[in-house]
């Protein structure tokens, strides 16, 4: 009789013993999810910090150029050949020749002609532009003696940002010349304006990113001019207005599958169609952006698609029971309540397309182009391809170029995502 009792009594106690093991086993594994997960955004968010640090501590010394400052006297014989002050004249003028003048007065202790190369190789090529520029604007400082501030080498450049490690390739000589300069304050840095005033060069003190800009605004237009109408439209009639049939499936998926394909696969396509069938200029800015428009479109189709399916489904109903017609539900009612999430996606899809480099190394935007292009249809370079060009350059000044190069890009990223949470937050509609 008393094991009869004592069975129900066994039963409950192994059942809440189960049950407290199966708890304590469910929270174990709830804390190790927890964990992991914080692990994951903790080892994300070091290495994206190690990456903005070593971007930020390589290239915040490009913002900055090294200047010589050097008495000049602007002889109108030399500065002016033809004697009349006009801007062909101006423009003939021997500036380099007074840039080298200055120099031999400064340091006459240079008299071989090895050691008049090395004095000269303290000023940038691009010093006596500059100089020609001045003049040109101010004619009236033509027979004066100024001190003006000229662009140095870049060699010298990086010896004064960074030290004897910087200017490997400097002599004693140029060391010595240069100490002398710093000694009387004639040798400091400004801001440097020619990173964002000039196109590509050789050399790296005159290299700048205006011309990549310029080629990347371009690409981005003629995207966005093609591939935000051609989206919607495309969303609209596959969510709204398609049948339902395996025809519909079969673009829906091949759809899906085109977001997957690597970006060079499109290159490829834009080389054989826009390049060598429809025979359109090559290395572009339209070229570059008929191939992101292939690239973006698939994106643009899908989130375009999911803001139209986001829509409450009431909304389509109370507009076809008061007798409006399809078309007039779609574009009255559905479309403006699924425009923050197509403004959002196609935001999205823009900055994706640039930051791309791949597709447009295939149509031939890899050239080394000085110019800033000044249509869609002049020869340009992107931002992203201006990158990889520097970074495959040999010359210390170009690598600091480069990391300041990509802060530029990610800076335009960050923005572009914020204008897609503006945009988002500005017209969207909680219900």
């Amino acid at each position: 009789m008393s094991k009869k009792k004592n069975k129900p009594l066994v039963k409950r106690r192994a059942i809440r013993e189960a049950v407290l093991q199966g708890l304590a086993r469910r929270r174990r594994r709830d804390r190790l999810l927890r964990l992991a997960g914080i692990g994951a955004i903790v080892l994300g968010l070091s290495f994206l910090a190690v990456m903005l640090v070593s971007l930020v501590s390589l290239g915040q010394s490009a913002f900055w150029q090294t200047h010589i400052r050097l008495e000049l006297r602007l002889d109108p014989e030399r500065l002016d050949p033809q004697g009349n002050g006009s801007l062909d004249s101006l423009s003939a003028g021997d500036y380099a020749g007074v840039i080298k003048q200055a120099l031999r007065a400064r340091f006459p202790e240079a008299r071989k002609r090895r050691e008049k190369r090395e004095l000269y190789r303290l000023v940038s090529s691009g010093a006596a532009w500059a100089l020609r520029d001045q003049v040109v604007a101010d004619p009236e400082l033509l027979g004066q003696w100024r001190a003006f501030w000229l662009l140095a080498d870049d060699e010298v450049d990086q010896w004064f940002k960074h030290g004897e490690a910087g200017g490997v390739r400097l002599s004693e000589r140029q060391r010595h010349w240069l100490e002398s300069l710093r000694a009387e304050g004639a040798i400091d840095t400004f801001f440097n304006w020619t990173f964002f005033r000039n196109g590509d060069s050789r050399e790296p003190e005159l290299a700048g990113i205006r011309g990549a800009l310029a080629g990347s605004f371009y690409a981005l237009l003629v995207t966005l001019a093609l591939s935000l109408p051609l989206g919607v439209a495309a969303a609209i009639y596959l969510e709204e207005l398609a049948p339902r049939n395996r025809w519909t499936d079969f673009i829906e998926v091949n759809i899906n599958n085109l977001a997957a394909v690597p970006s060079i696969v499109f290159g490829l396509l834009g080389l054989a169609v826009f390049l060598n069938f429809l025979d359109l200029p090559r290395s572009a800015s339209l070229v570059g952006g008929l191939v992101l428009t292939l690239m973006t479109l698939p994106t643009i189709i899908i989130t375009g698609r999911a803001a139209l399916k986001a829509v409450l489904p009431s909304i389509r109903e109370a507009a076809l029971g008061i007798g409006a017609s399809r078309m007039q539900t779609v574009f009255h009612h559905v479309l403006p309540q699924a425009l923050p999430g197509m403004l959002t996606g196609t935001i999205i899809g823009m900055a994706q397309a640039l930051g791309e480099t791949a597709p447009l190394l295939m149509i031939g935007m890899v050239a080394f182009i000085v110019d800033v292009p000044q249509g869609i249809t002049d020869p340009a370079t992107v931002l992203p391809v201006q990158i990889y060009l520097w970074a495959d350059s040999p010359e210390r000044a170009f690598m600091e170029r480069t990391a300041a190069a990509i802060l530029v890009l990610l800076l335009f990223l960050v923005l572009m995502n914020l204008v897609a949470i503006l945009l988002r937050r500005r017209f969207e509609k909680r219900w």
